[in-house]
């Protein structure tokens, strides 16, 4: 089935947690994220430079929606499965349908960090990729400095492919940066 038509899931579910696609109206949650998380998530993704208005966020949303309608990338968000709070986001973004690929992007409301969600998330997800989408590649790129984000993508068994020398701005845009390109593909 072409995979621009095929319905994608209500939800993706792990052990803990369940994903689902961004939607209209989950600005509120997602902005109550950020406000607690701008302080950690400054150091590595450029949306956390500025603070954003809970109508911003919302926009944002909409505006992923409509991406994800078109099958041009899918913001997701992580909730999780015991009290239905949100926790962050992840998504499969810079598709390329002809392969099929996907890169895996993800960021955490830090008074959830550090518990095993977003490992579990990306696991569920690059699963979800290889079944549902039958990808033959799936990335996860990083700031080389950016330990964490490394440490998921080696738990999960990602290869190291390379290390891209200032391929990048820091998120702030005063240094280059190296970025980390780890790949899954299909052994087939």
């Amino acid at each position: 089935m072409n995979p621009i038509i095929q319905s994608f899931p209500e939800k993706i579910e792990s052990a803990r947690l369940y994903i689902r696609p961004c939607l209209p109206g989950d600005g509120a949650a997602v902005h109550d994220a950020l406000v607690h998380s701008r302080a950690e998530l400054m150091e590595w993704l450029p949306f956390a430079q500025k603070e954003s208005t809970l109508d911003e966020v919302e926009e944002g949303i909409r505006k992923s929606y409509a991406k994800f309608i078109l099958r041009e990338d899918f913001r997701l968000h992580i909730y999780r499965k015991s009290d239905d709070v949100f926790i962050g986001s992840t998504g499969l973004h810079r598709i390329d349908w002809d392969i099929p690929k996907f890169e895996i992007g993800y960021w955490i409301d830090s008074r959830y960090a550090i518990k095993g969600y977003v490992t579990e998330a990306v696991d569920a997800l690059t699963g979800f990729a290889f079944d549902f989408y039958g990808a033959n590649r799936v990335e996860i790129r990083c700031d080389s400095k950016n330990v964490r984000s490394k440490l998921v993508a080696e738990r999960l068994g990602f290869d190291l492919e390379a290390v891209m020398r200032n391929d990048s701005r820091s998120a702030d845009g005063k240094e280059l940066r190296d970025t980390c390109v780890y790949a899954r593909t299909n052994k087939n």
